[in-house]
């Protein structure tokens, strides 16, 4: 029922902020064109999908890029028209579109696009004709939105009628398509950087040049510099990956002219030596760039919107039990200026600690290319030493020690001072478990920060820590709001020993994690590494320096020995395969899902982790629902999990690729459609079986 209520009011949440972003408005007007309005049958006319755009959105080229996918048309049931009468489009030439400076490009359109292709009238067409389709495309600003639009087009079955409007637009968008280049292409893959050489029949040098390819072979963020020589140029393209190019490089060379008109030729370059004299003179090294710090300010809202939904999850709710009893104490004193210092030492702790997130993510990222948020519960030890930290602060809430004058017995002006260190680490605590908590807002704002620079990184990290620590600041200082806490009683004492449960549940579960990290060995050492704690505990209450020396030097004890035993198993996790007695998963591998896309099957990839409370809380109220089980086996889907519970360099490179800081992340494969969608991170029944049904 718990778990239940928190994806309710998470998915409340993600509601009002997909409303205010303007999730369900379409952001491009949609309409058909068509070259004529009265036709004959069996002819072939020229017509065109049409999309404009709200400012600053944009739609995709045949090759997206680094994401992204490029609109279709999906003809309806009742349509006069088959798919076969549809021809391909016509991509005019596209532009450029910089998601992170350096890191991530996509290949597009701004504001407003036609794209034409060839119609085929019916053969026994008579009276009326009427093409009934589906547009379907991915339009983004700092967001992506899926859209569909239901358009149509009626023509009459008479003499030949042109619209010479209609026909003016699509011709002149036609006329912005590349042309095949007249010449020579060639490709040399021998060094670091391929050398692209053309030596066209009729060269004439452009002040810029830029290749787009219509596949995945180079980077597409890599800059090309440009070289021109007597007889033609080359471009030197950054190849991404080591495969060997087998095939030739297939795309379209753009050059653009000293006015800013661009000319479009496609060619196919075969691997071979460069051509001569297609080199020499450096003409651009033009880097595209979208603006470190483009968008950041709105990842910064959101992370804060994320941080303040954090207060809701699983993970931190036990641990906030400890800051509302401080605050509940400090609010009987009846002295105002105690409870801002609880407020603002928590705020500190919890800001402090995700700074220090922000840099080891940062230094891990310049150490090894990337980075994901989670790591921490990656590392064996790490996991075990929370467990055991939580197992303290429930054997402190049900009363076996107190904290501060109670173990040392130094006086009241310690105790008070231990309040606000009390308060900075129940800051420290709940960022440390709450910070993999990846729920609403933050899948998308930390996974497109973490190419950004630096201080983009820190900024978003600050954002997600202060609407973590919020609701305690703000009830900390505004005036008069704290007499609103209850005065303190026996019901006090009783409520921390019931809050000690929680705290044993969360040990719990961390060792759940522990298991899947790092074997059945790890828990059992850490099982006695709790028995130690008590042991220490036992000796420091009996008092004296002996017995306290002889309690902080078992404790040392414990936790030296944890580390060494709980090291991380390596190899994959297999624990989150089994989601059904009878419906099972299969395991994530980029080769499995091109298997199975050849195999013509939709897809639906679970990336999941056993420390991911988000994660756990879609299992059981989606993922093993009857509804779901049922809609994938009816329609032959395969579900594969990707578990991120240990370390795994490819499904860090997927989440990356799909700009993703962490878990959890699902992808939803159409048939034979290569490109997934990118679901939210909060699931539900109905939202799964309707993808499925469509």
């Amino acid at each position: 029922m718990i778990r239940f209520c928190i994806s309710a009011f998470c998915a409340v949440w993600l509601g009002f902020a997909c409303a205010a972003q303007g999730f369900g408005t379409p952001h491009a007007r949609v309409s058909l064109l068509s070259e004529r309005t009265a036709v004959v049958p069996g002819e072939i006319i020229h017509a065109g999908i049409k999309l404009e755009m709200d400012e600053d959105w944009h739609v995709y080229w045949r090759n997206a890029g680094d994401a992204g996918f490029p609109p279709q048309l999906i003809v309806q049931d009742g349509s006069d028209f088959s798919g076969e009468a549809i021809g391909e489009f016509i991509w005019p030439i596209p532009e450029l579109l910089p998601v992170v400076a350096g890191e991530i490009m996509d290949y597009g359109y701004n504001d407003e696009v036609v794209l034409p292709f060839a119609l085929t009238v019916p053969d026994l067409a008579s009276r009326s004709v009427t093409l009934d389709v589906v547009a379907d495309y991915l339009i983004c600003k700092e967001i992506c939105v899926p859209e569909t639009a239901r358009v149509t087009l009626t023509m009459d079955v008479a003499a030949p009628q042109a619209d010479e409007a209609a026909g003016a637009e699509i011709a002149n968008w036609a006329a912005r398509a590349p042309i095949a280049l007249a010449g020579e292409a060639r490709v040399d893959t021998s060094g670091e950087t391929w050398q692209l050489s053309l030596r066209p029949e009729t060269f004439e040098a452009a002040p810029e040049a830029r290749f787009f390819p219509y596949g995945h072979e180079i980077s597409h963020p890599a800059t090309q510099p440009y070289e021109t020589g007597s007889d033609g140029f080359s471009l030197f393209l950054t190849p991404d990956g080591d495969d060997p190019l087998e095939v030739p490089l297939e795309g379209l060379i753009v050059l653009t002219d000293a006015s800013g008109a661009r000319t479009g030729y496609t060619l196919s370059a075969v691997p071979g030596a460069a051509l001569a004299n297609t080199s020499g003179t450096l003409v651009s090294v033009k880097e595209q760039s979208g603006g470190d710090m483009s968008g950041v300010w709105w990842l910064v809202g959101l992370a804060l919107l994320g941080g303040l939904v954090l207060n809701l999850m699983p993970c931190v709710l036990p641990v906030l039990t400890i800051k509302a009893l401080g605050m509940v104490s400090s609010a009987a004193s009846g002295e105002a200026s105690e409870v801002r210092a609880h407020g603002v030492w928590y705020t500190v702790g919890v800001l402090m600690s995700f700074a220090a997130l922000s840099g080891i993510i940062i230094a891990i990222r310049s150490t090894t290319g990337s980075a994901n948020l989670g790591f921490q519960l990656q590392n064996g030890p790490t996991v075990a030493i929370l467990a055991l930290v939580m197992f303290a602060i429930g054997l402190w809430l049900m009363g076996y020690f107190e904290l501060g004058t109670s173990i040392q017995n130094t006086g009241s002006g310690l105790a008070s001072r231990g309040g606000a260190v009390g308060a900075f680490f129940t800051g420290v605590l709940a960022a440390v478990v709450g910070a993999p908590c990846v729920g609403p807002f933050l899948g998308a704002a930390l996974g497109a920060v973490m190419t950004k620079s630096a201080l983009a990184v820190v900024l978003v990290f600050l954002a997600m820590g202060l609407g973590l620590a919020l609701p305690f600041l703000i009830l900390s200082f505004v005036p008069g709001l704290h007499r609103l806490l209850p005065k303190p009683g026996q019901w006090m004492e009783t409520l921390k020993q019931v809050f000690a449960f929680p705290m044993f549940l969360t040990a719990a579960w961390l060792l759940s994690v522990l298991a899947a990290l790092a074997g059945g060995g790890a828990v059992g050492w850490t099982a006695a590494g709790a028995i130690g704690l008590v042991f220490a505990i036992w000796l420091m209450r009996r008092g004296g320096r002996g017995a306290v020396i002889a309690g902080c030097l078992a404790l040392l004890a414990v936790f030296v020995g944890v580390i060494l035993k709980t090291q991380t198993v390596a190899g994959p996790v297999s624990s989150n395969l089994a989601y059904s007695s009878d419906y099972k998963a299969d395991v994530w591998s980029p080769e499995r899902v091109q298997e199975l896309l050849a195999d013509g099957r939709p897809i639906f990839v679970d990336f999941t982790a056993a420390w991911c409370a988000t994660c756990q809380v879609n299992k059981a109220t989606t993922l093993k629902s009857v509804a779901v089980r049922e809609a994938f086996e009816t329609h032959n889907v395969a579900f594969l999990v990707a578990d991120f519970t240990r370390k795994d360099p490819v499904i860090a490179e997927e989440l990356r690729r799909h700009q993703r800081a962490g878990v959890p992340m699902y992808l939803w494969y159409r048939e034979g459609d290569s490109t997934p969608q990118l679901l939210p991170e909060l699931l539900s029944p109905t939202l799964v079986t309707d993808l499925v049904e469509k």
